[in-house]
């Protein structure tokens, strides 16, 4: 008796090529199941990142520096070392202590918390700056006091450095008066104390060896970014302040405030120092 057996059907090219595809797929995702339970998914990602691009993870290391922006303010000089040959105007405190604190209420009428820094330093440009700060915040202080049902929210806080001989101090104060939207003020003091000068943001990029360009790029690609943001918030209907990428603030040469922290620069633009906001731009380089 003949059997007549079917005949073997050929497979195509196509079709091994996707199996094989398949079947590596599976392997791939087992693997990597079997590192996670074994490593755990932190250490996996970093393994897996481990010879990525250097520039997404300083990105990365940046925007949690920018998070955590709120957390450098602790109303104190950070532990420093310099070997340059300063005068003190009071020998027994730092070169950056308070000098003035209130921590104050009256009800319906004001609110303060604040810590002012003083820079304890013998020469001119400082005296200046110590004047500046006493006339901008302590007036502001001992005014609100004498105010009646005006509901004022004043606090203050700062933060100082000293790096490879450069003084960085900031200043960031919060002000709410009555119906008026709440500011967000800051301003940074930078002095070479080797040098005995005002050191600006241009010279900083320079010490540090930094390509200026690139600095440049970095700002005009936030400021755009952020005003995308404000376009995309509008068109829901929020009032944000807006920014216009082309202003000339945003230049390097006409920065006013940065604060140096860690070997990283702070480029700070706080849109409440002329208008009633609290929004802010932070570049870190």
């Amino acid at each position: 008796m003949n059997v007549n057996l079917p005949k073997k059907e050929k497979i195509s090219t196509k079709a091994v090529i996707i199996y094989t595809i398949s079947i590596i797929s599976c392997i791939i995702a087992i693997i990597i199941v079997g590192l996670s339970v074994y490593y755990g998914s932190d250490e996996l990602d970093r393994l897996i990142t481990i010879g990525g691009t250097t520039s997404t993870q300083e990105d990365e290391g940046e925007l949690l520096l920018v998070s955590n922006f709120d957390d450098i303010f602790q109303n104190k000089l950070e532990p420093y070392t310099t070997d340059a040959n300063v005068k003190k105007i009071d020998e027994s405190q730092d070169f950056v202590y308070t000098y003035y604190t209130k921590e104050e209420n009256k009800k319906n009428s004001y609110d303060l918390n604040l810590n002012i820094p003083y820079i304890n330093i013998d020469n001119e440009t400082i005296s200046q700056y110590n004047k500046e700060i006493k006339q901008t915040y302590e007036e502001k202080a001992e005014n609100t006091v004498q105010t009646e049902n005006r509901n004022i929210i004043y606090t203050l806080q700062y933060e100082a450095t000293i790096e490879n001989d450069i003084l960085s101090l900031i200043i960031r104060s919060n002000l709410k008066e009555g119906a008026n939207a709440q500011r967000l003020i800051i301003q940074t003091f930078n002095y070479d104390l080797k040098n005995n000068k005002e050191i600006t943001l241009e010279e900083m990029i320079e010490r540090k060896q930094l390509n200026a360009n690139d600095v440049q790029n970095k700002i005009n690609g936030e400021i755009t970014s952020q005003q995308k943001r404000v376009q995309d918030l509008k068109s829901l209907g929020y009032t944000i302040f807006e920014r216009n990428p082309e202003n000339e603030m945003y230049k390097i040469e006409n920065a006013k405030d940065f604060f140096i922290k860690n070997g990283k620069i702070y480029i700070i633009y706080a849109y409440g120092n002329e208008n009633l906001t609290s929004e802010m731009d932070l570049v870190i380089i």
